[in-house]
């Protein structure tokens, strides 16, 4: 009986999953550029379309992005928070979800992650000087309204960043981003110039955080859940009243991070 022979996108496939274990497992780095085309056919043993293919499945995957010209090449990309974020809004916005449902989620997930901040026992050395940080900045800044949005932001991000459980930094930090790309474009200069946020809803903003900080300082994780909660439905509440609650936009995540 003849040998069966492997269908062309197998071998692709085969390809593909050698060169995503590289990516994954760290032996290829972002910005690092693939091996020529000619280079893969001698290492792998595959044909010239097999490569190609490979390559273009590692493309779909966001895994490398290939360039033209006399710099060309494929350059590699790991995977990202920022870039799961985009995902997960574009699933959303197919799904007609709002900013009020993703404000809703972080309403009942981001308290977790306070109260986990407040449980770690190396929280004086891996949480409270980051969430100080982002305070010490908002306080420097706190007459520069423009700055209000985005330090306050950084604030909640580090909270979740710092929770100690890689599953949930990264869903609930995405939708972190979803929602600090909505907020930023609610509170920007050109939806309300001037003045972006009463001085009184800041300061209220930056008593709460402080009041959170300490809590996790005392390892109380049970009052820094209740105040995060406190927190962020008055932060809801004021960013929903100041805004539409359309369709989530996919297109604020990619101007957000550029």
């Amino acid at each position: 009986m003849p040998a069966q022979r492997i269908r062309q996108p197998r071998v692709a496939e085969l390809v593909a999953s050698r060169l995503r274990d590289d990516i994954l497992t760290g032996r290829l780095k972002e910005g690092d550029v693939l091996p020529s085309q000619e280079s893969l056919f001698a290492e792998f043993g595959v044909s010239p379309p097999a490569v190609r293919e490979a390559i273009h499945l590692l493309e779909s995957d966001g895994l490398i992005s290939v360039r033209r010209g006399n710099v060309g090449g494929a350059v590699v990309h790991l995977p990202s928070a920022d870039r799961t974020a985009q995902m997960i809004s574009m699933v959303l916005q197919t799904r007609a979800a709002t900013p009020g449902d993703v404000s809703e989620a972080l309403l009942h997930l981001e308290p977790i992650c306070a109260g986990m901040c407040a449980a770690r026992e190396d929280r004086m050395s891996e949480v409270v000087p980051r969430l100080q940080a982002a305070i010490d900045v908002q306080t420097e800044q706190f007459d520069t309204p423009s700055r209000y949005v985005p330090n306050a932001r950084r604030f909640h991000e580090a909270v979740v960043s710092r929770c100690g459980n890689e599953p949930m930094i990264l869903l609930i930090g995405s939708l972190e981003a979803i929602w600090t790309a909505h907020e930023s474009s609610v509170w920007s200069d050109e939806r309300h110039p001037g003045d972006p946020m009463e001085p009184k809803t800041m300061r209220a903003a930056l008593r709460d955080h402080r009041r959170l900080l300490e809590a996790i300082v005392d390892g109380n994780s049970a009052r820094a859940v209740r105040l995060a909660q406190d927190h962020l439905a008055v932060a809801r509440r004021n960013t929903l009243a100041a805004g539409s609650d359309r369709t989530i936009e996919a297109k604020l995540i990619s101007s957000h991070d550029r």
